[in-house]
């Protein structure tokens, strides 16, 4: 089974890259790296970066130099880090180790801003200046460009991000509702409505209307409906999947012209916690259908589906990937707190993956753990 560790090649900056490898080879005892390629806003703490303890991320920008991807009408920003993953590929494989790339596709605010008819829009027409819409014909050329031009750094596979919808939450800023939400009200006004979305759609007017109506009723004080089925608003649905489906199969043959896998991170696990409050891993394929993605079909037009393993108990782990059936080929454990308090849990969870016969597990993430998580790794890994 392989194994790699999340990084940002911010990381690889500070740090140095043959001593990010080094720790990750020698202390980690891993065959390999995952570095960001293209990555979204945030604020992170590092506790063992030389240069920022904590650092606001370089919003919607690729860690390479743009080839394809520069010369649409989607261009994003190019970090100042830029020549660092190419370097690092080559650094690596001298060492015999495997680099993927880790790459945020829709979720780029600056795109998004810069181009808000390539956001998605909300049953009143607002504008979520945070991701892109997987149904726009630009936006999918963008997404194109990006996998073609990531492979082209000889990175064994592309894992990807957000490539489908995104839900209501983790988008923006500072969030805030002070109206009661519930997750009915949550998914309609995650919607997008798009020109391109509601031509996708059979009922796409019916829908908008139906959904803005839903969302008044509740904002005007009557109580939300408490379940959320996916029965409802089945066409729409559909369509939504349909799309990003597609969006898939071309990411995944842009990749695969020029030598790469594509593997699809499917962070429902990771959203049902952050939308919901309870704990993250949750059941993780039970609302993918909300962010647009079937499992099964997504995993047939890609190399496969990488799961997220965020969950201190490895029982609950092994729900989730009972629920992905053959499509999970690989899963991300944190190990750190609040998902791991020993060696033994991590350790636990990666023998449940070896077991399950998952081609390779992953740890998230180099920068934001001590460095004595790579001895519990080490410790987890070895046989």
């Amino acid at each position: 089974m392989e194994t790699s560790i999340f990084c940002f090649a911010t990381d690889l900056a500070d740090e140095g890259i043959e001593t990010v490898l080094e720790n990750v080879q020698e202390r980690g005892g891993l065959g390999g790296v995952t570095v960001a390629a293209a990555y979204h806003e945030g604020r992170d703490l590092f506790p063992h970066n030389p240069v920022h303890k904590v650092r606001f991320l370089e919003g919607g920008a690729v860690f390479f130099p743009p080839d394809a991807v520069g010369r649409g009408r989607l261009r994003p920003p190019v970090s100042e880090a830029a020549h660092v993953l190419p370097e690092a590929v080559e650094a690596a494989g001298r060492r015999g180790l495997a680099v993927r790339a880790w790459t945020v596709f829709l979720h780029n605010g600056a795109l998004a801003s810069a181009h808000p008819d390539c956001a998605p829009e909300n049953a009143f027409g607002d504008r979520y200046v945070t991701d892109l819409c997987p149904a726009h014909p630009d936006v999918r050329a963008y997404a194109r460009a990006l996998a073609a031009d990531v492979a082209r750094l000889g990175v064994k596979t592309i894992c990807s991000e957000s490539l489908h919808y995104s839900a209501l939450e983790h988008g923006y800023a500072h969030e805030r509702y002070f109206v009661p939400l519930g997750p009915r009200t949550r998914y309609l006004l995650g919607l997008c409505f798009c020109e391109h979305c509601l031509a996708a759609a059979p009922d796409g007017e019916a829908v908008r209307e139906l959904a803005g109506a839903e969302i008044q009723r509740v904002f005007d004080g009557e109580p939300d409906e408490p379940e959320l089925e996916r029965d409802e608003l089945i066409g729409y649905t559909r369509a939504r999947e349909e799309t990003v489906c597609s969006l898939t199969a071309e990411v995944a043959a842009a990749a695969r012209e020029h030598g790469a896998e594509l593997e699809f991170l499917d962070l429902s696990g990771a959203v049902k916690g952050y939308a919901t409050g309870r704990p993250a891993g949750d059941a993780a394929p039970s609302i993918s259908w909300q962010l647009g993605v079937d499992v099964g079909a997504v995993a047939s037009t890609c190399d496969g589906i990488e799961a997220i393993g965020y969950a201190a108990d490895p029982e609950r782990i092994r729900g989730d990937l009972d629920a992905y059936g053959d499509a999970a080929v690989s899963v991300i454990f944190r190990p750190t707190p609040p998902d791991c308090d020993s060696p033994e849990n991590l350790r636990a969870k990666v023998e449940l993956a070896r077991d399950r016969g998952l081609r390779r597990v992953d740890f998230y993430h180099y920068g934001f753990m001590r460095l004595d998580a790579l001895d519990w790794i080490r410790a987890a890994v070895s046989t």
